[in-house]
C-alpha cells in the first residue's frame, strides 16, 4: 500500500475523529467534516446542540494542518496529524478543543509566560472471555509498581512502549497502578499545546496496540466499581521569556517556596473548583470515582506533597517545579481539561485573591476542606453554568455545546447500573 495520510482531531467526548487520505495531502492541507459532529452523542444520537448546526443544514467545517505537524504514524505506511478546526466561512471554530488551549496559551502569553504541561494518565485493562463478556485483564501477580510479565503476562505494555519509541513520544515511566489490571502512563513535559497534542495520540496508540493484543485499556474513571479510579492529573509550571521557571522562588520546591504567580494560580483553582469538575471529569462515571478519600481531586483544597488534595505542590524546585491539579480523568477532552486548569488559574492569579491555608488533614479521616465537586454528573454540569467567567475564559460557545450534550448524557445513563455504565463508555474512552 502506498502512503497516506491519517489526519485527526479530539471531539466535545474526547473521541478521535479522522480520515485516512492519499499521500497527495502529504503536505499543509485540509479536509471537511460535517460541523455536526459535534451534536453526536456515544450512542451516535445526533443532537441540536448549540453550535453544530444540526438545524441549519449540517454545514463543513474544515480541519487544516502543518505540513511541519506531520508525524510518522503506527499503522503501516500511515503518517499522521493533527490540526485546528475552522467553520465553512475560514474563521476559527469556537468548539474546537485544541482551539481553546491555544487561546489559553496565548492568554498567559500576553503576561509573557509560556505554559508547560505534563499528563499523566491511568487506565485499567480488560479481555473478552470465551463467552464474549468483558472481563478485567488477568494479572494476579500485579502490584503497586509492579513490572514485568506477573503484571502484564501478554506483554501489551512493552508493545506500547516500543511503538512509543520508535514515533518519537518521550516516555516518562510505564508502570503497574495501585489496583490489579490498571496501569500508569506518563509522558515528558514540554510547552502546552506539544504535551497535549502527545497525550491524544499516545492514548489513541496505546489503545490501539493494546486491542491488537487483545485487550481493551481504556482511560474511563472507574470502569471496575469495587477498584479505584483512574485519573488524569495535569502537571503544569510557566516560563518566562528567559526560559526560567517561575512557580518556585528559588532551586527549592514546595508550599513555603511558591511565587505570588503560583499562588494566585492555586487561589484561582480553589475559586472555580466546582466548575471545573464539569469539564474535566465529564461523564456520569466521573462521579463513580470522584469521591471523599479516594486521592481524586474531590476536594476544594490544596497541599505539598500530599496525594489526598486536589492541588498538589512538588518539592522539586527550579526548572522542575511545578503544580499538579488532580482532579480530571481522561474522559475528559485533553485539550479542554488542560485549558480549564490552565484559565481557572489565570482567573485567579489577574484576580491577585490570597491564598486560603493549606490542607492540614489526612484525607482519609481526617480534612480541614468543607466544599467539594458535585456527586454527580448534573449538579456538577449546573456549577459550570453557574460559573460564567470560567466559561467565558474557556470558550462561551465550547461550553454551552458541553452543557447541553451533557445534560442529554445525564438522561442517557440516569438507568444504567455500573456495568450498564461501563459498557455505555468503555469502547470509546
Amino acid at each position: 500500500m502506498a502512503d497516506r495520510l491519517r489526519a485527526m482531531f479530539c471531539d466535545h467526548l474526547s473521541i478521535m475523529r479522522g480520515k485516512y487520505l492519499p499521500a497527495s495531502k502529504i503536505k499543509d492541507d485540509e479536509t471537511r467534516f460535517c460541523r455536526s459532529t459535534f451534536g453526536v452523542h456515544y450512542d451516535r444520537d445526533l443532537l441540536p446542540a448549540p453550535g453544530a448546526k444540526m438545524m441549519e443544514g449540517l454545514p463543513d467545517m474544515a480541519l487544516h494542518w502543518r505540513a511541519d505537524d506531520i508525524r510518522n504514524g503506527w499503522e503501516a505506511n500511515t503518517k499522521i496529524v493533527l490540526g485546528d478546526l475552522f467553520d465553512d466561512a475560514g474563521a476559527p471554530l469556537a468548539l474546537c478543543p485544541r482551539g481553546a488551549l491555544k487561546r489559553a496559551v496565548a492568554d498567559w502569553g500576553a503576561h509573557g509566560l509560556t505554559p508547560k504541561a505534563g499528563i499523566e494518565l491511568e487506565a485499567f485493562a480488560f479481555v473478552h472471555d470465551d463467552d464474549g463478556n468483558l472481563v478485567p485483564y488477568e494479572s494476579k501477580g500485579a502490584v503497586v509498581y509492579g513490572t514485568g510479565p506477573f503484571t502484564d503476562p501478554r506483554g501489551f505494555n512493552d508493545k506500547i512502549w516500543e511503538t512509543a519509541e520508535r514515533l518519537g513520544f518521550r516516555l516518562d515511566m510505564i508502570t503497574a497502578e495501585y489496583d490489579a489490571q490498571q496501569f500508569e502512563y506518563t509522558l515528558a513535559f514540554d510547552d502546552a499545546v506539544k504535551a497535549v497534542d502527545d497525550i491524544v495520540l499516545f492514548r489513541q496508540m496505546s489503545r490501539e496496540v493494546a486491542y491488537q493484543s487483545g485487550v481493551i485499556l481504556t482511560f474511563m474513571p472507574k470502569p471496575v466499581a469495587e477498584a479505584g479510579g483512574s485519573g488524569m492529573h495535569i502537571n503544569f509550571s510557566f516560563s518566562d521569556k528567559d526560559g526560567r521557571n517561575v512557580v518556585a522562588d528559588g532551586d527549592q520546591g514546595g508550599p513555603d517556596h511558591l511565587t505570588p504567580l503560583a499562588r494566585g494560580c492555586i487561589s484561582g483553582l480553589l475559586t472555580h473548583h466546582q466548575a471545573l469538575a464539569g469539564l474535566i471529569a465529564p461523564t456520569a462515571n466521573s462521579y463513580k470515582r470522584l469521591a471523599p478519600a479516594s486521592l481524586s481531586g474531590y476536594w476544594q483544597n490544596w497541599g505539598g506533597d500530599h496525594r489526598n488534595v486536589t492541588t498538589r505542590v512538588s518539592t522539586e524546585g527550579g526548572a522542575k517545579a511545578r503544580m499538579e491539579h488532580r482532579m480530571a480523568d481522561a474522559s475528559a477532552n485533553p485539550y479542554t481539561a488542560v485549558a480549564a486548569v490552565l484559565q481557572a488559574a489565570r482567573l485567579g492569579f489577574e484576580a491577585g485573591a490570597a491564598l486560603p491555608a493549606m490542607e492540614t488533614g489526612d484525607g482519609f479521616e481526617t480534612t480541614d476542606a468543607t466544599e467539594g465537586t458535585a456527586t454527580n454528573l448534573a449538579d456538577a454540569i449546573a456549577a459550570l453554568e453557574a460559573d460564567t467567567d470560567l466559561c467565558a475564559a474557556v470558550g462561551s460557545e465550547l461550553c454551552a455545546n458541553h452543557i447541553f450534550m451533557k445534560q442529554q448524557e445525564v438522561e442517557k445513563t440516569e438507568t444504567l447500573d455500573d456495568a450498564g455504565l461501563r459498557d455505555f463508555y468503555m469502547y470509546f474512552v
